[in-house]
């Protein structure tokens, strides 16, 4: 700890961690995306097609989805707008609640969903299981998983 400012400052160690856990995350999702290009998707789309996919009757309301997706709903807003003009979603209002929105994916968007699906498998696997030692899946879920607890539970305690 420094005496002046009572900083932690990371170890070499855990500076050379937080350093390779940085360049993994942003050189891995800058790669998965390259890898979509050929379908015309984003991550961003990628994911809401992915969430849209696995919710009941293929839908979530626009505020579940912009939480899910870590994105504003002003943010949201804008790519659903997009991803409906390519015509993978289209919004629906909500019987129970007048300004509540669904965002519902299109027979187009669970087509694509299927056809993108194992090639972003493939990617994953490509760029990320593949490299990784035998046996330390196990290993690496039980050392990231606290971590995403915690994020969880921050963005759970904020407005």
């Amino acid at each position: 700890m420094d005496s002046d400012t009572g900083t932690r400052w990371l170890t070499e160690g855990e500076q050379r961690v937080w350093r390779a856990h940085l360049d993994v995350s942003k050189l891995l999702m800058y790669q998965l995306e390259r890898d979509l290009q050929p379908f015309g998707l984003t991550m961003n789309d990628y994911e809401i097609l992915v969430n849209l996919s696995e919710s009941e009757e293929r839908r979530m309301r626009m505020s579940d989805l912009a939480a899910a997706t870590l994105q504003s709903k002003s943010r949201l807003s804008h790519q659903i707008t997009r991803m409906e003009k390519a015509r993978l979603v289209r919004r629906e209002h909500c019987d129970s609640d007048k300004r509540g929105l669904f965002a519902v994916l299109t027979d187009q968007g669970w087509d694509t969903m299927r056809k993108v699906a194992p090639h972003h498998v493939e990617s994953v696997r490509r760029h990320f299981v593949d490299l990784l030692p035998q046996g330390s899946l196990d290993e690496l879920y039980e050392a990231l998983a606290p971590v995403a607890r915690h994020l969880h539970g921050e963005r759970a305690g904020r407005p």
